[in-house]
């Protein structure tokens, strides 16, 4: 009996504390306790030990499954569901990245990608360079996520970069510069679990019967951005529809 809850109690506080881990990982790095590879690190360990916890809670409710309403069993069922929940977090990303191609800089236009000025003293030391990839990164994109595509407004260029103005606000971004005369916003987002900071530019120039709207979404660190970007571009573009 002793032996049963010993197990069950043993699996709940496995699974409380990977759930703490977890969330210290990210929140860590966010809050600049350490660097985000250490962060990761302890991700994995987080999640090595959620499975600990999985299976041990199994065990204790295997060996008291026929005591209904026993508290072994309670703490056992409460361990397993926690442990599950830790752990169903970090195989979603491995199962997104896997869906996704590598690549972390998004953009409507591949031909000729908007340029980045202003928050290029902001990206000092990024491991991602601003020089677009070029067609093998272009056709990876075309592939994975065809909805990106410019945006076509009626107004005249003046107008379309107050929408744009609006839309980046009411997306929470932090603005980095709003250039009317060349038609061009910089901004940053930050990631809210591991404070990951991606550069944003929106570029405004005027076409036949309007404005065109091009939108860039770039990591600074990461090989895959397990398809943020693209979530970003296309998530402010329907904002900027809305806008009137």
């Amino acid at each position: 009996m002793k032996q049963n809850y010993f197990l069950a109690g043993a699996g709940l506080l496995l699974a409380v504390f990977s759930g703490f881990a977890e969330m210290a990982s990210g929140l860590g790095t966010r809050w600049g306790w350490w660097h985000f590879i250490t962060g990761f690190g302890i991700l994995r360990w987080a999640t090595i030990c959620s499975l600990a916890a999985i299976v041990i809670s199994l065990v204790a409710i295997f060996l008291v499954r026929a005591k209904a309403g026993h508290p072994g069993l309670v703490m056992a069922i409460t361990g397993l569901l926690i442990g599950l929940l830790v752990a169903a977090i970090p195989f979603s990303w491995i199962l997104t990245a896997r869906s996704v191609p590598r690549i972390h800089d998004i953009t409507t236009d591949t031909i000729d990608p908007p340029r980045y000025v202003a928050v290029m003293p902001l990206r000092t030391g990024a491991a991602n360079p601003v020089e677009y990839g070029g067609p093998a990164i272009a056709n990876m994109q075309h592939a994975a996520y065809p909805a990106v595509a410019p945006l076509m407004l009626p107004e005249p260029p003046d107008k379309a970069f107050d929408r744009a103005m609006t839309a980046v606000h009411k997306m929470g971004w932090s603005i980095v510069d709003g250039n009317s005369r060349e038609g061009r916003i910089e901004a940053t987002d930050t990631t809210f679990w591991f404070g990951f900071k991606d550069d944003i530019v929106v570029r405004i120039r005027p076409a036949e019967q309007g404005s065109r709207i091009d939108v860039r979404s770039l990591s600074r660190v990461g090989l895959s951005d397990i398809g943020t970007n693209a979530k970003r571009i296309t998530a402010f573009l329907t904002v900027l529809k809305s806008v009137q």
